[in-house]
């Protein structure tokens, strides 16, 4: 055991089995090959992975998905804002903001755990990718306990 403090929230375990099976929900339904990522509550990736042919801006754009759920403590897709607005977000978040479906909230009740982002396909495919992910290990863990 270590005598490092850990943050709360996924295990690499989790990310991993999170990113792998948003990677093939994607590869079964027909979709490009994604970038997907999962981020602890800091907004730093714990495990990102691009699928074969996946283009390389992908994975960065993912990241940048999963920061914007974290920052608006909802859905990518869910933000609605001017365009100056986000200009001026994406600015003083280095461009790490991008109000577009494809990042979401992992959450266990109210609490948030970390958050999925994906890149590479229509942002509509992009979260269907990973909340059939979330939602299969939400599944998953209630099962458990």
């Amino acid at each position: 055991m270590s005598d490092n403090p850990r943050l709360p929230g996924l295990t690499l375990a989790d990310a991993d089995w999170l990113v792998e099976t948003a990677l093939a929900v994607a590869a079964e339904r027909g979709f490009p090959p994604l970038a997907v990522t999962v981020v602890d509550v800091t907004g730093e990736p714990i495990a990102l992975r691009r699928a074969d042919g996946g283009m390389p801006m992908t994975s960065r754009i993912a990241v940048a998905k999963a920061r914007t759920a974290l920052l608006a403590l909802k859905s990518s897709g869910l933000i609605e804002l001017p365009g100056g607005i986000v200009d001026s977000i994406q600015h003083l978040y280095g461009g790490d903001f991008v109000p577009w479906k494809g990042g979401i909230l992992i959450t266990d009740g109210d609490v948030i755990l970390g958050a999925a982002g994906a890149s590479g396909g229509h942002a509509v495919e992009d979260e269907a990718a990973v909340q059939t992910a979330v939602d299969r290990w939400q599944e998953n863990r209630s099962g458990k306990r």
